[in-house]
């Protein structure tokens, strides 16, 4: 599924739902694309004596439909700054990240299977737990065996998460990142399996963070989240117009480097990705722009950036985008 970026509706980071709080009721803000909060007494859910909910078994339930719009609606988990984290396996990651930077949790409900166990590594992070059937963890998982999914939370966006079109306040670029040393650019790249599949590479490479520019997929779509492996809640990501990428370049001299396949240029012959023209740029701060799967490099990032290509024997002329990605990373990783 691909899905286009649009700019999305300035989001506010305060807890929404105020699940973790001393009130055991789930609760949900109104906004305009909200539905109408019913009392839990009128849905499937049963509850104990104190008025915790301790399961939801029917996927009617409104606190089940407002799940299943921030896993399908890239417009409603921006206006919710929410996002829902499949699986045990990202969340303990992102917990292990929260944990070492000493940054506060951010999930706002954990939902697990009936009668199961919260996992290993998220028991001291479980905040308010919700029990669900194991027909509405399919239906929030998308999987066919529920048995598989151990967890999902409802989490909301890390505060490294940044929409320059949403906030005008934003405007110092020193700010964006902690470091701008290396900087991914992503050019309308809407896979969103690729997407993931590149922020998670670049956490492991260590760069300073994501920039997207007009035409990217949301790094919180579900896709996208299960490539990245938490990812996209431990790596810095801006999305941003070129304007403010030529902001960023600027402030801190940035060279701009954009992946180009050797066989298909008009303009200016791209450099090879020699070991020689990796140590050259050891010390320069880099941002460096890849295109799209379909289109390739928009005509703003050739003009722009200085083209470079992967030296292949094959005769294959260019890589899948997310391939590509890795090898660049790789070889342009900070050395310290």
């Amino acid at each position: 599924m691909l899905c286009s970026y649009k700019p999305w509706v300035q989001a506010s980071y305060s807890p929404h739902l105020k699940l973790l709080n001393q009130n055991p009721n789930i609760s949900i803000p109104k906004t305009k694309t909200q539905f109408e909060r019913k009392s839990f007494d009128d849905i499937d859910a049963a509850a104990d004596s104190s008025g915790h909910v301790k399961s939801i078994t029917s996927t009617s339930n409104p606190f089940v439909k407002h799940c299943l719009k921030l896993k399908n609606s890239s417009s409603y988990r921006h206006s919710h700054a929410s996002a829902l984290v499949v699986g045990t396996t990202p969340l303990r990651e992102i917990y292990r990240y929260k944990e070492a930077s000493q940054e506060k949790s951010v999930i706002e409900c954990l939902l697990l299977l009936d009668k199961a166990e919260v996992p290993e590594g998220l028991d001291t992070h479980s905040g308010h737990v919700v029990r669900v059937s194991s027909t509405v963890m399919k239906k929030l998982s998308g999987v066919q065996s529920a048995e598989s999914i151990e967890a999902i939370a409802l989490m909301r966006f890390p505060t490294s998460f940044l929409n320059l079109a949403a906030d005008q306040n934003k405007s110092d670029s020193q700010s964006w990142f902690p470091s701008a040393h290396r900087i991914l650019v992503l050019d309308g790249i809407q896979d969103p399996g690729n997407l993931g599949t590149l922020i998670r590479s670049a956490m492991a490479f260590q760069w300073g963070g994501i920039f997207l520019l007009p035409g990217c997929c949301d790094p919180f779509n579900e896709k996208a989240l299960r490539a990245s492996r938490g990812a996209s809640f431990q790596l810095p990501i801006v999305s941003g117009s070129w304007n403010h990428l030529e902001t960023l370049k600027g402030t801190f001299n940035m060279k701009m480097l954009a992946g180009h396949p050797d066989t298909d240029w008009k303009t200016k012959k791209p450099f090879s990705l020699s070991q020689e023209f990796v140590h050259s740029l050891a010390h320069s701060p880099l941002g460096l722009v890849l295109g799209s799967e379909g289109r390739g490099l928009s005509e703003k990032s050739q003009l722009e950036c200085e083209l470079v290509s992967i030296p292949m024997s094959g005769k294959f002329e260019s890589l899948n985008v997310s391939v590509a990605g890795g090898i660049f990373l790789y070889m342009l990783q900070p050395k310290n």
